[in-house]
């Protein structure tokens, strides 16, 4: 008997040793407290804050030179704005009308009704208006409006991006699943398009020391380039997976042919073209218009040496959503595309917002201190708008994140301190930031996500369903925007009626000529 209670007070005593022993790394790993009090007392374990970024990244690995990259998007301008004076040059375009595309976006109404209890408002820091000039767009602007949420895994597969892109084409117009890639080992996830592609390697900027030359030099923001075969071919086909998706308008399949070469296009698996190639350096895309393309398939038949395939868009008149998620991704990967390319196809159709989704790959727990990230952030902001001049930028927040220790779960305590450096990095850059965390604490948080199966088990990745409830939280802070848009333009017209009403009274010559009030012309404009 007391050989036996010796043996258990020696135990106790070794594992309340064991509890006083702090956090530890060994050999890279981190080790928690191993604390048998945690009901009892609960220890403050805080990291070396001084010492807490240099884990994170390796700065010197995404350097950027910004002038650099500012000469390279100004010769494209310049070289589209010279176009019809320049010698002869290949085409840029290939374009397929199969039907004129005459039709205006529908008339609309604001509806001010929420699909979220709470409402998480868009912060705008932007002196030049940008958001606010995205937003008139949205609710004006007679063309498509184009979207690009730049991401992580968090909105891997379509996950959020596909539930946006449902609210804001129902309120807004539109239809299609927006940019769908070449090829990947990852469409298979992808429920909002189908994409069946053969004679394709595909090349992620993740791993782009291992990508050969010259593809390693061709990234677009959507984070791959592919190689073809002769007879590569890629198939894409619309879905129902949400509304809007099971056809569209215009497609658009983006490509580089630096050499000779002939692709053919089929629409609907019934219409077919062929097209000879000229060699160029240049971005080309291949233009499909017909009241209703189901599925579009792009095929190489000659001449895939050194071709460089991206993808497609779908979409029309309306919004448009464009998902560009790189898994691992913590935002500065974009330093690795090409400007020049980036340039190029936002020549061929710009951006009028960029969503950066970011932070989740950074972030750790008992990290506090996030200033040098912040720098990166600022710097990728810069980026794009060299990249993408008329986008306005909209910093995401990152997301609701919980960890399990001795307590068991619960948010990880970096969150705070992660938004504060994003916040900080959207305002010094007079970008727009939302918080998705405060979205998600609004519908009960990470814990509650996983509780009713919108998020996986690891507590940080969503799901469709957690995916949709913070889309719907984002677009009720866009849709907030968009009706102040309504309330500005309302206003514009009000201020130039009286205008208006003089000039009809006096029976005035032709509005056109006289130049103060130009501006009135087609006052329904406004």
């Amino acid at each position: 008997m007391w050989r036996g209670w010796k043996t258990a007070l020696w135990v106790l005593i070794v594992l309340v040793g064991v509890s006083l022993i702090p956090p530890v790394t060994i050999g890279g790993i981190d080790l928690r407290r191993a604390n048998i009090f945690s009901d009892l007392y609960q220890f403050e374990d805080r990291a070396d804050e001084s010492h807490a970024e240099e884990p994170l990244f390796d700065e010197a690995e995404f350097e950027v030179d910004f002038e650099e990259v500012s000469q390279q998007v100004e010769a494209v301008q310049q070289q589209i704005a010279q176009a019809d004076t320049l010698p002869h040059e290949a085409p840029t375009e290939y374009r397929w009308t199969l039907t004129e595309q005459t039709a205006s976006r529908d008339e609309f109404t604001i509806n001010p009704a929420r699909y979220s209890a709470r409402l998480t408002p868009i912060e705008d820091f932007s002196e030049a208006g940008l958001f606010a000039a995205f937003c008139d767009s949205l609710i004006e602007a007679d063309r498509p409006i184009r979207i690009a949420v730049l991401g992580d895994s968090f909105v891997e597969g379509d996950i959020l991006t596909s539930d946006l892109r449902e609210r804001l084409q129902h309120a807004f117009g539109g239809r299609g699943t927006g940019f769908a890639p070449m090829a990947s080992p990852l469409t298979g996830f992808r429920r909002s398009i189908k994409t069946q592609s053969k004679g394709w390697t595909p090349y992620n900027i993740m791993q782009h020391k291992s990508v050969p030359m010259p593809y390693n030099e061709q990234f677009y923001v959507s984070g791959w380039v592919c190689r073809p075969t002769d007879g590569a071919s890629t198939r894409w086909e619309e879905t129902t997976f949400r509304d809007h998706l099971d056809s569209c308008s215009t497609a658009r399949v983006l490509f580089r042919a630096p050499r000779e070469s002939r692709i053919q296009l089929i629409v609907n698996d019934s219409l077919s073209r062929e097209y000879a190639i000229e060699g160029s350096g240049h971005i080309r895309q291949a233009v499909v218009e017909a009241d209703h393309i189901r599925s579009l398939e792009f095929k190489v038949l000659e001449g895939a040496a050194e071709m460089v395939g991206y993808g497609a868009i779908f979409g029309e008149k309306g919004v448009v959503v464009d998902n560009y998620s790189v898994r691992s991704n913590n935002g500065q990967a974009i330093f690795r595309t090409n400007p020049t390319i980036n340039a190029e196809i936002n020549a061929l159709w710009s951006y009028d917002l960029v969503i950066l989704q970011y932070g989740l790959n950074i972030m750790q727990a008992g990290v506090h201190k996030y200033t040098s990230y912040g720098q990166q952030i600022e710097k990728v902001i810069t980026y794009c708008r060299q990249c993408f001049p008329s986008a306005a930028i909209l910093v995401m927040g990152v997301s609701d994140r919980a960890i399990k220790n001795e307590k068991g779960v619960e948010t990880m305590d970096a969150i705070p301190y992660m938004i504060d450096c994003q916040r900080t990095a959207a305002r010094n850059q007079g970008a727009a930031f939302w918080s998705t965390f405060d979205a998600m604490q609004a519908e009960g948080g990470i814990q509650e996500f996983v509780a009713k199966g919108w998020a996986g088990k690891d507590f940080t990745h969503i799901n469709y369903g957690g995916g949709r409830r913070v889309a719907w939280a984002l677009f009720d802070a866009i849709n907030h925007e968009a009706a102040k848009a309504v309330e500005r333009r309302q206003r514009r017209i009000e201020a130039a009626q009286p205008v208006i009403d003089s000039t009809m009274h006096l029976n005035l010559e032709p509005i056109q000529q006289v130049a103060p009030i130009h501006a009135i012309d087609h006052p329904v404009q406004f």
